[in-house]
Parts: C-alpha cells; structure tokens; sequence
C-alpha cells in the first residue's frame, strides 16, 4: 500500500514538473493593467437589457456580429460558419457558409454583404450567394484573424485582423501573451490593394467610421481602450487615444452615421487577468492548462453609446445575463439596435424610444 501511495505521488510530483518546466505556446509580456473604473457614474448598473425583445432564440448560435439587408432580413455569422438569415416571418435559414468563422459583416452600396472571415480573410458574398475572397494578405503577411469593418461612401472597406500569431480559436492565449500584433487596414476595391494603416495594437476588433467620415474609430480590446485614426483634414494619418480605460473588452463597435456609435463589450473587466498581467511565468503555465481552466467572460450584457468625442451618452446593462450576454456587436437600424453575441443562442433587438 505504502509502494502503490509513494508511486501515485512520485507520477503526480513528476506530472508537474514537466507541466510547469515545458516550454509554453506563448512568450506572455508583463503589463500593468490601469485600476478599472467602477461601475458608477457612467457605467451606473442598470437592467435596461431586460427590456430586450429576443430573435431566433435557440436557432442560431454565436451570431457574433448582426447586419440587416435593404429588405430588413437580419444576417449573422455562427460557430458552424454559416451566415444565418432571419427573415420577414423570424424563419431562419442557413444561407451561405463560408468555410471558415463569419465575424464582422457589413453590406456595401450594391447590397453585396462583406464579410471578415477569421480564416477566409476579407469576403465579398453577393445578393445570389455568389462568395468572392477580396483579400487575404497585407505587406507580405496573411492575416491570421481577420474580424470587423466598415465602408466607406467610396467603397473603401477598413477592417482589422486581430493577431498575425493566434487564430480565432486561439484568442485566448493571444490575451495571455500580451504582445502587439493586431492590424488595421484599408481595401480599395477599385485597386484591388490593401494597405496597413496601423500595426502593434493589442488585439485589433471594432471598426467604424464617423458621420462626416473623417476618422474610424477602432477597439483594441485587450488594452480596454478606443483610437481614433484621422482620415482627413490637418490629422490626417495620424492616430490618438478616444477613449482609455474602459469597464470591460470592447468589442464590436459600429456608427449610426448620426453622430452616435455603438460599442459591445462581451464582458466587464476581469480582475484575474488584470492581476495576472504583470506576471509573465503565471500566464506561462495558465497557458499549458485546458480551456476550461483558463479566463472566462462574466454572463453580462453591457453595450455603450459614445458620441464623436468619446463621452458616454447611453449605458445599457443586464447584469446577470439571463436576457442578452457576452454581446459582441450592436448595429442600429430603424429605431432599434440589434446585439449580436459570440456564445449565444438568439439576436436582441432593443428599441431606442425607450431611452428618449
């Protein structure tokens, strides 16, 4: 017995060892996490969320990012990459499938929905389900995780590829390395090129274009922060802080052209990653562990109006998640917006009169 106990605890000692000493994915970076702000004030917690009516609750999954067509048919991208189509009546069908992960999708001026690929790259799908890859690469690197975008009154489509090391499947160990190699670029359809605008961000997400298009805005989600890039006038090319600090991830952000934009943070701070951060051997060996023992969002719903000088003028929660939770897009369309999620089963459509 006594053999068969130091044996057990001779496997389990070794066990360890080899976990802790064997080289890791990752070379995580230390970084000191700003104090998150408290939940007050702006971000006061509310349950406005509640009031959410729930689309294709229970068939569709992951609608991670939401777009409406000239019809009002609502389109989401899933976990089993197809885009899903909610119509008129709320059926639902499957109507295209990429071969990838569908993330951020926007339709241009000629009804064509154009989509960021995590692993297809940046996807043209016309009205007849025809799929055209746009682009794949930039300066000589293929994008690893293309995500979000918007277009521009001249067709040009600016969007971001999260990281040039860790695909969509892979973004939490991108979280725990903390290194800077998301990247914001332009399309130019008439060109056919595409060009990087900005590099080093930490994890590249949201993208969205003022109403006078004059700058686009971007989230860099594991910085908790917004830059704002200017497209013309005296700044033009160059790129300042929006708005720091934020009460969570921003995620998906998105402009009503009117002065306002959309920001979904899928969940509020965590305070383990934050106190991990400046610990490079602790992510080293959170890395090594299962997904299920690595950091977890908070079923929470949160989603915040900005106007174009990076105030918050709307907040809008559900602090437990039962309604709405791990939002990640939020798209305004004829006096509701829709809130898209990574890990859910239903779109939320909230209406904006409610907050008059």
């Amino acid at each position: 017995m006594v053999r068969k106990l130091l044996y057990l605890l001779g496997t389990i000692v070794a066990f360890l060892l080899v976990f802790v000493f064997y080289p890791a994915q990752i070379d995580p970076q230390s970084w000191e996490a700003p104090r998150a702000p408290e939940m007050e004030g702006s971000y006061q917690k509310n349950e406005l969320l509640d009031n959410s009516e729930l689309i294709a609750l229970g068939e569709i999954y992951g609608p991670e990012d939401v777009a409406l067509d000239a019809q009002g048919r609502i389109y989401g991208g899933t976990q089993d990459g197809y885009i899903k189509r909610v119509n008129l009546d709320g059926s639902v069908e499957s109507w295209m499938k990429t071969g990838g992960r569908p993330l951020g999708l926007h339709f241009d001026s000629n009804e064509n929905l154009i989509v960021c690929d995590a692993y297809q790259g940046l996807i043209s799908i016309s009205p007849e389900g025809e799929m055209e890859i746009l682009s794949r690469e930039a300066d000589g690197e293929s994008f690893k995780f293309t995500n979000d975008l918007d277009i521009a009154a001249d067709g040009k489509i600016y969007f971001t590829d999260a990281s040039t090391r860790w695909n969509q499947s892979q973004y939490k160990l991108d979280l725990l390395e903390m290194q800077p190699t998301g990247r914001f670029m332009v399309y130019d359809p008439e060109t056919q090129t595409t060009t990087v605008l900005m590099d080093e961000l930490y994890f590249a997400n949201g993208v969205a274009l003022s109403q006078n298009e004059d700058f686009v805005v971007i989230n860099e989600t594991w910085k908790y922060r917004i830059h704002r890039y200017w497209l013309k006038g005296e700044k033009a090319g160059s790129s300042e802080i929006f708005i720091d600090n934020l009460p969570g991830f921003p995620d998906g952000i998105s402009s009503n052209r009117n002065g306002t934009f959309w920001l979904a943070l899928p969940t509020p701070r965590l305070a383990d990653v934050d106190k991990m951060h400046p610990k490079p051997w602790l992510k080293s060996i959170v890395s090594k562990l299962p997904d299920a023992f690595k950091p977890k969002p908070i079923a929470y719903g949160l989603v915040l109006g900005l106007n174009e000088q990076g105030e918050v003028i709307y907040n809008l929660q559900d602090t437990d998640g039962q309604v709405v939770k791990e939002i990640t897009s939020v798209q305004e369309h004829d006096g509701y917006i829709y809130l898209g999620s990574l890990h859910n089963n239903r779109i939320g459509r909230y209406p904006l009169a409610e907050l008059e």
